[in-house]
């Protein structure tokens, strides 16, 4: 099933779409796509209900509507760091021996189409495409990989953007280029587990203003999403609807020859196959971003 949340930002309605163009709103059966539903078993319950409306027209098409990001906002955002071996050697780095973690404020999470704001003063602001994994039941010191497995609600496409200078020249600490609003955009759809036969054989590509930037599998991922869920379990307690970004192929901005970054103006797309396709318009601040986006 891919879930989806369709509407205006902060009054989005959780919905499932239908084919590649369509969806059908559950919100009368639905709250929303939270940690209450996903550790549910309501989601394996939608099935009938969804093919009942699909039956009687009431499917809408999605051209025209906003999409927000595919749950609510989360928990906490966790990062994987150097988890592919071709970003690690472009970053001069060798492979760890154990992830690199980092977080990303919750707040930070946006649709998969809603505009990607430069925070004031950004002269390194750089993509990340990535898989995301979004947790569906609580979890803590999961004994394998299997337990690990079915902790995972499923799996969605991510944009982990991230400001280098504020990165890398503050201090250390990565959350610090990776906190700014808009930096998050996720969706368009959660896939449940059930929708992607092999998530270790996702093809991940991301292109600026026309040119491919990224363009890797997740098959050459260091770390898989079952043994990192495992992994990170132990060190917290993972709660439902808690995301996890899971590292980013090779072709950043910062390991280009010469470094590109985004500028105001440009057109960032990803296309993460049956999770779906992502395009952001790159603006200076303006407006409030955090309003625009909750």
């Amino acid at each position: 099933m891919y879930l989806m949340r369709i509407g205006p930002a902060g009054a989005e309605v959780p919905a499932v779409r239908v084919g590649e163009d369509r969806y059908v709103a559950v919100s009368d059966t639905v709250g929303d796509i939270d940690a209450s539903f996903l550790a549910s078993d309501t989601v394996a319950s939608l099935d009938a209900l969804v093919a009942e409306r699909v039956a009687a027209g009431k499917a809408r098409p999605l051209e025209g509507a906003r999409i927000g990001p595919p749950i609510v906002r989360p928990h906490q955002i966790i990062c994987v760091g150097l988890n592919y071996t071709d970003h690690a050697a472009a970053t001069g780095q060798t492979v760890p021996a154990e992830p690199v973690i980092t977080t990303k404020a919750p707040n930070t999470l946006s649709g998969p189409h809603d505009r990607l704001v430069l925070p004031p003063g950004s002269t390194r602001t750089d993509w990340e495409v990535e898989l995301g994994i979004v947790i569906g039941r609580r979890a803590y010191r999961l004994a394998d990989e299997r337990d690990a497995e079915e902790a995972i609600a499923g799996y969605t496409l991510v944009n982990d953007v991230s400001e280098r200078a504020l990165q890398f020249e503050h201090g250390g600490q990565w959350i610090k280029g990776k906190a700014a609003p808009t930096f998050t955009p996720c969706g368009p759809v959660l896939a449940t587990r059930d929708e992607i036969a092999d998530v270790r054989a996702l093809d991940l590509r991301l292109d600026v203003n026309g040119t491919t930037r990224q363009r890797g599998s997740t098959k050459d991922m260091v770390f898989g999403p079952a043994w990192l869920v495992r992994y990170l379990s132990h060190f917290m307690v993972l709660e439902p609807g808690d995301l996890i970004c899971t590292g980013t192929p090779a072709g950043t901005g910062m390991t280009s020859d010469p470094p590109v970054y985004l500028a105001s103006g440009d057109v960032v797309e990803l296309d993460g196959g049956p999770l779906g396709l992502q395009r952001h318009t790159v603006t200076d601040s303006g407006p409030d971003p955090v309003a625009e986006t909750h």
